[in-house]
């Protein structure tokens, strides 16, 4: 299993901007055993979700196709902590892409209060790794669904997403193979 830190989308701009959610809850293992007394989500899940939020905005310029891994973080400033009962809310804006990745200002908001903001920078592996995938791409596609990427993501043109053909090629064939 991965583990993912967001829950849904709520705004999808291809290439240019995401806002994705993550609800904090103390029925979570990793928020009721980090610091016993006064339960919190850790600060680098935080930054885990930020990064998943940027990196699927990213991921998607290229219909996937391409590993987009966190390859640095410039700057971190957390103003505040994220306790059972916050939503946090996952700003991920484009600053700049280039073929072989980009760098992104994301910030996390609880209500209309900073809560951090990040300096990130994403990097595209190179060929070595192309064919090597690290989600199956029916699964990752259900993935994106329940994220809610499909149901507000727009293009350049502000028509919606479709999913990528290779991932629809696979969702069908593992639909004719599903008992």
């Amino acid at each position: 299993m991965r583990w993912m830190w967001i829950d849904r989308f709520l705004e999808f701009k291809r290439g240019k901007r995401a806002v994705a959610i993550k609800c904090v809850a103390l029925t979570e293992e990793q928020i009721d055993n980090y610091c016993p007394g006064y339960p919190h989500m850790p600060n680098s899940l935080i930054v885990e979700g930020m990064a998943q939020t940027g990196g699927l905005l990213a991921g998607e310029v290229n219909q996937f196709l391409e590993r987009v891994v966190l390859a640095k973080i410039g700057k971190v400033v957390f103003h505040d902590v994220a306790r059972p009962g916050d939503t946090l809310r996952y700003t991920a804006e484009i600053q700049d892409l280039k073929p072989d990745g980009c760098i992104l200002h994301v910030s996390s908001h609880i209500g209309d209060k900073l809560q951090a903001e990040v300096e990130m920078v994403l990097a595209h592996l190179d060929q070595r790794f192309e064919g090597v995938d690290l989600f199956e791409p029916a699964d990752f596609l259900r993935m994106l669904r329940l994220f809610g990427v499909y149901d507000v993501g727009i293009d350049e043109q502000g028509q919606p997403l479709t999913p990528p053909p290779h991932m629809l090629a696979a969702e069908h064939a593992f639909n004719l193979t599903a008992p």
